[in-house]
């Protein structure tokens, strides 16, 4: 019986790419569920080539426009989640990969209706991950952090007790500006930082790890994955995004993860549960492998690092820092404000006088998760307007 997989994200990077994996071993899965927004050519491609069961389209204008054009499709066509069947673990694998907070609420759904998650959404676990493991735990469901170094230390993990370990490295490329001097931080535009050298990402994601912002989300989301202390992780730059997490153990044994910077891999590990010959991509020659540089963060060209002693501060700072990261990278996108102004303005809205009113608040159901989001969001918008 093939397996019913559902994609969360579906014409995204990770959607699409999940995709490939899934067309080149279509006798294996039937693609059942997608859920997409507003990219009405991916998504009448995806309708035809894939036939899925179902298909969530959150744009409502999008969502008549594909009814119209696909009047006598077997596909059931939805504009919102009130939509959803509930019925109990009709979905075999769902990859989860909505950006942003927007991709919280399908999650916990999904995580309900599903047998395993694939999670690629880092916003969800910052923001939600007491909500989706309370859910899991009660559903039986299988949870697998997708992010190539998320997987990596889940992989590396595995046989290992908590006891053993030492420290847990997370990499980082040092995206499109490590050899840049800090004085020419201030010329940058959007145009460069979403040239990533290695990684082939959206617009915000590259941007994120121009900042190195991405690897402080990636340490929130694996803090909170893992269960280790925050002092047990540490961001080391490795230019070549060939590993992807080290773990040093007790013993004075050190392990790490190698493949190369295509998401085909950890994503197409987690679906087969590391059970396939892999032939998805023509690379991943380890034989050729070129000597593998690893160094220390340069704080002054990447201040965001100094954040790291106040993540644990308060319970629901992770999720005021990203509501106020997404905010300030969209207005850097869009040109309002430098490259520079996106980190000094995420600190002034932990200074802001009712930083610590909302901070406080326990994340223990998604209003709750909202409100924080949409304080943090408005303060960063009226930062930007005051400077």
């Amino acid at each position: 019986m093939r397996k019913k997989i559902a994609i969360l994200g579906s014409t995204g990077s990770i959607g699409k790419t999940t995709l490939k994996i899934i067309e080149k071993k279509v006798n294996l899965f039937e693609v059942n569920t997608l859920i997409a927004n507003k990219n009405f050519k991916d998504i009448s491609i995806q309708i035809k080539k894939f036939k899925p069961k179902l298909f969530l389209i959150s744009d409502k204008s999008t969502y008549l426009k594909i009814k119209k054009k696909f009047p006598k499709s077997k596909t059931k066509f939805i504009n919102n989640f009130q939509e959803l069947s509930l019925s109990k673990k009709d979905i075999d694998i769902t990859i989860s990969a909505i950006p942003g907070i927007k991709g919280l609420e399908p999650t916990i759904i999904y995580v309900k209706k599903s047998k395993k998650v694939l999670l690629a959404n880092k916003e969800s676990v910052i923001c939600g991950w007491n909500i989706i493991k309370k859910v899991a735990t009660k559903y039986r469901t299988k949870i697998i952090p997708i992010d190539s170094e998320h997987f990596s230390i889940y992989k590396l993990l595995q046989n290992h007790h908590a006891s053993e370990v030492k420290k847990i490295y997370i990499t980082a490329s040092g995206g499109p500006f490590l050899n840049l001097k800090k004085d020419k931080f201030k010329y940058i535009k959007p145009k460069n930082a979403i040239r990533h050298p290695k990684w082939n990402m959206g617009k915000k994601i590259s941007v994120d790890s121009a900042t190195l912002m991405n690897k402080i989300l990636e340490l929130i989301e694996a803090n909170k994955i893992f269960n280790y202390k925050l002092n047990d992780f540490k961001i080391i730059i490795h230019p070549q995004s060939l590993v992807h997490a080290i773990i040093k153990f007790k013993s004075g044994i050190t392990k790490f993860l190698y493949h190369e910077p295509d998401m085909s891999i950890p994503i197409a590990n987690a679906i087969f549960d590391s059970k396939m010959d892999f032939d998805y991509i023509k690379k991943n020659n380890i034989d050729l492998a070129p000597s593998l540089d690893f160094f220390e963060v340069d704080e002054k060209k990447f201040p965001i690092i100094g954040i790291i002693p106040k993540l644990n501060k308060y319970i629901s700072t992770p999720i005021v820092i990203n509501a106020a990261n997404e905010i300030l990278v969209d207005q850097f996108l869009k040109k309002k404000i430098s490259f520079n102004a996106i980190i000094s303005s995420l600190f002034l809205v932990l200074k802001d006088k009712n930083y610590k009113k909302y901070a406080i608040k326990k994340p223990s159901n998604l209003n709750i998760i909202y409100e924080i989001d949409q304080w943090s969001r408005n303060t960063a918008k009226t930062i930007i307007e005051n400077n």
